[in-house]
């Protein structure tokens, strides 16, 4: 049985969010001045658009009015995705990673910055990019061996400059 607000609160809006064909990656309430703020992330394999959020936001809120999860008091429903620098932690936010740069903090080698290319239930086979004119190297992790990862921002992708100039031309 699950003791904690936002425990109870993910076994009652988990299954709605599921229903809308999407994955509930996180669940959280704050409190921001007397306001409370119940925050929400949800993801899928393709992704969540604005209108999968706008409609799996109406959903929750009608659920939740519906009831007495959020208690009397007034409260704010924030509804997102989870942002392009995600943390990593369960296995489908490595597939969905999949080809992007990601940071791992490993338990026993420091710190790893490379590509996914592969995920399997085991661990990640990783690109790691060539420094100072090197070729770049795989390696393969095992899922035991990463106490954190999260996904970086590209702006100067070599690949995705080389498509632009292309499709330009």
């Amino acid at each position: 049985m699950s003791t904690t607000q936002s425990e109870r609160l993910r076994e009652l809006l988990e299954p709605l969010v599921r229903s809308q064909g999407l994955d509930l990656e996180e669940i959280a309430v704050d409190s921001v001045g007397r306001k409370r703020v119940l925050r929400v992330v949800v993801d899928s394999d393709s992704g969540a658009d604005l209108d999968a959020v706008a409609e799996v936001s109406r959903a929750l809120s009608a659920k939740l009015d519906e009831t007495d999860a959020m208690g009397q008091g007034a409260y704010d429903l924030e509804v997102g995705t989870p942002g392009a620098e995600r943390a990593l932690t369960e296995h489908r936010h490595y597939v969905r990673a999949t080809d992007r740069l990601v940071r791992f903090q490993l338990h026993e080698d420091g710190e790893l910055v490379a590509r996914i290319l592969t995920v399997d239930e085991d661990g990640l086979d990783v690109e790691v990019p060539g420094v100072k004119g090197r070729k770049a190297t795989t390696r393969r992790l095992a899922f035991a061996d990463i106490a954190k990862a999260r996904v970086q921002v590209e702006f100067n992708r070599k690949e995705n400059k080389d498509m632009k100039e292309e499709e330009e031309a």
